[in-house]
């Protein structure tokens, strides 16, 4: 196929049945890890079934007008490439450590979402002249660090919850922690999405983490485990409302760890849209990479001010793009649409605020440490043998990251903004990483860094 027919590909529109069906199908694809975010974020921070439930509906909601933003385009935002955009993993940790100061909570997040989507827009026209400062030693590291940070949320979830929960006067053991019926089915969820990733092929490969969560869902439904109160009471059409959780707090560490993500995140974002760009057969140019990226930071604005998260592309439905070779920007919009119309749907996000976090956490284990995957396989492509001392920057990055994880009380005797410094494995990891980077590797120039080493297979969420 030519250059002009690819190019012309990225315009191609189809009958509305046609393209609802291309549409859902993105949105399938994308599904498990939109909800798994605010299903994962609310455990951790102990919110109500009522606020986890709008948290989803809120997410949908964003993912599909961040989608439609990111297809069409906006003034100069906008790649108008077939992208979808969905809520990032990669900023779950520094997340969860914003929202679970007490000082802070939600509004403290939103706060930093905002403030981090203005910074990335900003950033987005001179990101080329920063990208040089995270080589393939320095993303690797980063997403490794986020995914290892990460599974100590997922195996709690697996376990059934936090070890300690509020009671009455106080933190209490959790009784639920480690009961062997949250223990089998997370395990069940775990090994179906491996049986069904080895044998089932394409399109259905792809949703193998969305039947996992389903089976484990299923059993827990059978077995009298669900609570679906507030379904039936909950309306069928709702409206996404902003600052549910009140104003925003702009805290200036929490701002930075989820700023420092973000630059990490738009890494990623950066072989994702070249991917695009070339399967397309469409040049990408700085000014074409400039408004994609912009999108991730006017998507993040939008996200704080509904409630929701940090968004950037979604690796999964780039690959769901090269499977099924449909190249049409209108029809990932038409996923955005039906995104839109699911997050004005309360009951669908009821129901899912109700899956059991026992269920979730199998495919966590997953997800999660696909990431760390991510990581290793972006480390793959650095040259330990002829320079050993990217070996430091990995070893020592890695071992300051995992301080807070295992040890998250070692700094609280420390003055209060080293101890929110600390606090984030994924913040300290990155500036260890970057800082080793120099140290031993020096600046190199620009023209010495390569868009492939930088992002390709790197993932938001690996559904």
């Amino acid at each position: 196929m030519n250059t002009d027919s690819k190019c012309d590909a990225i315009e191609a529109m189809f009958p509305a049945p046609k393209l609802a069906a291309l549409g859902l199908q993105h949105v399938l694809v994308m599904y498990a890890g939109a909800i798994a975010v605010p299903l994962i974020i609310g455990s951790a921070l102990n919110l109500s079934k009522d606020q986890i439930a709008m948290l989803i509906s809120a997410d949908l909601f964003c993912c599909g007008i961040v989608t439609l933003i990111q297809c069409l385009g906006v003034w100069n935002v906008g790649a108008r490439l077939p992208i979808m955009m969905g809520i990032g993993f990669t900023a779950v940790p520094p997340i969860i450590a914003t929202g679970t100061d007490p000082d802070l909570g939600m509004p403290g997040v939103l706060g930093a979402v905002i403030a981090s989507g203005v910074f990335t827009l900003l950033a987005a026209p001179y990101f080329s002249r920063w990208v040089r400062f995270f080589p393939a030693v320095v993303t690797g590291t980063v997403m490794l660090v986020i995914g290892l940070s990460l599974m100590r949320v997922g195996v709690n979830w697996a376990a059934g919850g936090q070890p300690m929960i509020k009671g009455p006067d106080g933190l209490i053991p959790n009784p639920a922690y480690g009961e062997p019926f949250a223990l089998a089915v997370a395990a069940i969820v775990l090994v179906s999405i491996l049986l069904m990733t080895r044998f089932l092929k394409g399109f259905l490969a792809n949703l193998a983490v969305l039947f996992g969560i389903g089976i484990g869902f299923a059993i827990a439904v059978a077995f009298g485990k669900v609570d679906f109160q507030g379904v039936a009471d909950a309306s069928w059409v709702t409206v996404v409302t902003p600052f549910a959780f009140g104003m925003p707090i702009f805290d200036l560490w929490a701002t930075v760890a989820l700023c420092t993500v973000m630059i990490v995140m738009m890494i990623e974002a950066t072989g994702q849209i070249l991917a695009v760009g070339d399967m397309a057969g469409r040049t990408i140019s700085e000014a074409d990479l400039a408004r994609g990226l912009r999108t991730d930071g006017l998507g993040n604005i939008i996200g704080g001010i509904f409630n929701t998260f940090t968004y950037t592309t979604y690796a999964q439905n780039v690959g769901l793009l090269q499977i099924t070779g449909v190249m049409s920007r209108w029809a990932v919009a038409a996923g955005g649409v039906v995104l839109i119309l699911l997050g004005c749907l309360p009951k669908i996000a009821f129901i899912t605020a109700s899956i059991p976090s026992y269920v979730v956490g199998g495919a966590a284990i997953v997800m999660f440490g696909m990431v760390s995957a991510t990581g290793v396989k972006i480390l793959a492509r650095v040259n330990f043998v002829d320079n050993r001392r990217n070996l430091y920057i990995v070893a020592v990055s890695v071992g300051l990251a995992m301080i807070p994880v295992v040890a998250d009380k070692i700094f609280a005797q420390l003055p209060e903004f080293i101890d929110r410094f600390f606090h984030s494995g994924v913040l300290v990891g990155t500036f260890s990483a970057v800082l080793l980077n120099l140290l031993f590797n020096g600046v190199p120039p620009r023209e010495e860094v390569q868009p492939d080493l930088l992002g390709e297979g790197a993932m938001r969420h690996p559904g």
